[in-house]
């Protein structure tokens, strides 16, 4: 998985809207748009399904820890 602003790619990409897409409002415009601040945006790519779950789960590993 890349972290990445861009969208529009075949893989895999995740964005943490509030520091990249929307940085430019500014807390309540942010949540008026439906943009928390632990909020991450996953845009599910062409990859083999086992392969993405298994990166979010690696991921969710490693914030829990």
């Amino acid at each position: 998985m890349s972290h990445l602003v861009n969208i529009g790619d075949t893989r895999t990409l995740i964005s943490h809207p509030a520091s990249t897409t929307h940085r430019q409002l500014d807390d309540a415009q942010q949540l008026a748009a439906g943009v928390s601040p632990d909020m991450v945006r996953i845009s599910v790519g062409l990859e083999n399904l086992d392969d993405i779950l298994w990166d979010i789960d690696q991921a969710l590993d490693k914030a829990s820890r």
